[in-house]
């Protein structure tokens, strides 16, 4: 067997597999979802998850933040926290990190060669169950005090579903994945419930009924401990500009701290607020975690691609919102913080998205759309957004490259002009990736 000689070759060998993530009109089926395969492969591995103890995040939306923001408390605590996260905005080394730093791609390489022969002994594996056995593994070689997993898709047969928890969380749930996870919020928050361990206490977040029902049902079953987030903290937004939010939070016991928090939007303090609250059960559990270790940690947390503002002038903001409650709240944060702008969005989602809710939520803030796709192989026909966006009424153009969007979008700017990428993590990164590239050359 040849090894692995690059990291675009380890890459090539991660990709060779079943990645159904990359598939067309995907389809829920127990043959393609199901747990078998991660343990079976885990176990050959020796288990390496049980070797630290894991906090594991579902949700629909805003599970991302919690774990980078979990992350970065726990770092400032002392602990060393490895976070594992999908899908990378740029670079596969984004789902792999332990505190803040990257997993090296050397290291990619010497572990997808480890793992080779162990992968051909389990039949119909996955990518993505590939990357997440190696995310295990390295965490447990780098003797990780903490695992902060983020569910990939659902929660019930997700691959990381294999994990014995401290706490679990469940984010705001949504519609989302509908083809894989059911047309409903009940259906939706069955599969993330998925992930409600027996005895382990669970953190949520605040749930339409239709959402809060399954959870609390399954939960009820396995003798969880449901810790309601909205319920048992309070929080109120102090003031806030483009570099971040002030914000305190009021316990149950009445006491209020403040915390400043880079990242934006309104949404983005509901994810602080469960974040809290999961850190309070880790301090019930008996981990020493400091006040000072939370504001630090709210204050220093990185999670690119979430309303973040990549270029002042003209200013361009780049968001990973891909459905239709991510767009309301990216239509709350234009509201919020860029009232007087006049907005060109580059748009592009996959194939799978409901593009017509998503375009009619920011209609009313968005001046000129330039139609646009990403390389991922589940991107949606520029053709088809377009007949879309004509018939709610959009001034709009097509662009089949990213790079050619982005040139016409910086040629119509002007100063009262912010410049917006949305409507898919690919999008978001591949505007970020082609303005560094553009900077480095000039």
């Amino acid at each position: 067997m040849s090894a692995i000689t690059s990291y675009q070759k380890a890459l090539d060998y991660i990709y060779s597999f079943i990645d159904f993530s990359l598939t067309k009109n995907l389809r829920y089926s127990p043959e393609k979802f199901n747990l078998s395969r991660m343990n079976l492969f885990l176990t050959l591995l020796g288990n390496p998850q049980s070797d630290y103890k894991i906090i594991h995040v579902a949700g629909t939306k805003g599970k991302g933040s919690i774990c980078a923001m979990l992350t970065s408390i726990l770092t400032c605590a002392g602990y060393k926290t490895g976070f594992y996260s999908s899908p990378h905005m740029i670079d596969f080394s984004e789902r792999i990190r332990i505190d803040n730093q990257l997993i090296a791609h050397h290291d990619i390489v010497k572990y997808i060669n480890n793992l080779k022969s162990t992968i051909d002994e389990v039949d119909g594996i996955t990518t993505f169950e590939i990357s997440t056995a190696l995310a295990f593994k390295y965490f447990s070689d780098q003797k990780v005090d903490f695992g902060v997993i983020e569910v990939g898709m659902g929660g019930r047969f997700d691959a990381t579903n294999v994990v014995n928890p401290v706490v679990s969380a469940i984010s705001t749930i949504s519609h989302d994945h509908t083809q894989v996870l059911g047309n409903t919020l009940a259906k939706i928050a069955y599969e993330k419930a998925g992930i409600i361990k027996p005895h382990i206490p669970v953190v949520i977040s605040h749930q339409k009924k239709s959402a809060l029902l399954p959870i609390l049902k399954i939960a009820e079953e396995r003798n969880s401990r449901v810790i309601d987030a909205n319920k048992l903290l309070k929080a109120n937004l102090v003031a806030k500009d483009l570099k971040g939010q002030e914000f305190e939070i009021m316990d149950e016991k009445k006491i209020i701290t403040k915390f400043h928090l880079p990242l934006l939007g309104k949404h983005q303090i509901s994810n602080a607020l469960v974040t809290y609250a999961v850190i309070k059960e880790l301090r019930h559990q008996e981990n020493i975690i400091s006040k000072e270790s939370i504001k630090n940690g709210f204050a220093s947390v990185n999670w690119p691609g979430r309303f973040e503002i990549i270029q002042k002038n003209p200013l361009i903001v780049i968001d990973g919102a891909h459905n239709p409650d991510s767009f309301r709240k990216l239509k709350a944060a234009i509201n919020d913080y860029l009232p007087l702008k006049k907005v060109i969005m580059i748009f592009g989602v996959s194939e799978d998205k409901n593009v017509r809710s998503m375009l009619r939520i920011v209609k009313p803030v968005v001046e000129n759309l330039i139609i646009t796709r990403s390389n991922h192989p589940r991107a949606l026909e520029i053709e088809k957004i377009k007949i879309i966006a004509d018939k709610l009424g959009f001034k709009n153009q097509i662009e089949d490259k990213i790079e050619d969007a982005i040139l016409i979008a910086l040629s119509k700017a002007r100063n009262d002009t912010a410049i917006i990428a949305s409507g898919s993590i690919f999008i978001a990164g591949a505007v970020s990736e082609f303005l560094n590239k553009k900077r480095k050359i000039n």
